[in-house]
């Protein structure tokens, strides 16, 4: 069973890990899993290349990611089950149903509630949209 694991670093996203950890006898084997974080892309804006050079761009991504898949990473250790952890840029949802799609996962685990209050607002819940967009089943972990 290969499980796609989103995380964003907050209390929901653990939540989901900790079900996922929780839940591994269900399977025949352990799950492997594929832990993924996405960062929205930061805006293009006119003349930003001259103040923020591509590779700070790129190590901000790379340590925001790290942080949000830090806990996830412990958890997972100490539960003996394998993961490859990876971090993507682009819009969330679809990134995270891309990813199942393009590494075969049998199921993403997600939990229901992300990060902020004013981002669900604008827009709207990651976890509904990937659940809505996904042809690879979806456990919503609450």
């Amino acid at each position: 069973m290969k499980i796609l694991l989103a995380v964003d670093g907050s209390k929901a996203s653990l939540d989901a890990v900790d079900c996922l950890i929780e839940h591994a006898d269900w399977y025949r084997g352990k799950p492997s899993v594929e832990l993924l974080t996405v960062h929205l892309p930061v805006p293009k804006l006119p003349n930003l290349g001259k103040v923020v050079s591509k590779a700070q761009i790129a190590k901000f991504y790379e340590e925001d990611g790290e942080a949000w898949l830090a806990v996830a990473r412990k958890k997972l250790e100490r539960a003996k089950i394998p993961y490859k952890a990876r971090i993507l840029v682009g819009p969330v949802a679809e990134s995270i149903v891309k990813h199942a799609k393009d590494t075969r996962c049998d199921m993403i685990y997600i939990g229901t509630r992300g990060m902020t209050e004013l981002g669900r607002f604008l827009l709207g819940s990651t976890a509904t949209k990937v659940l809505h967009i996904s042809t690879v089943p979806v456990l919503l972990v609450k």
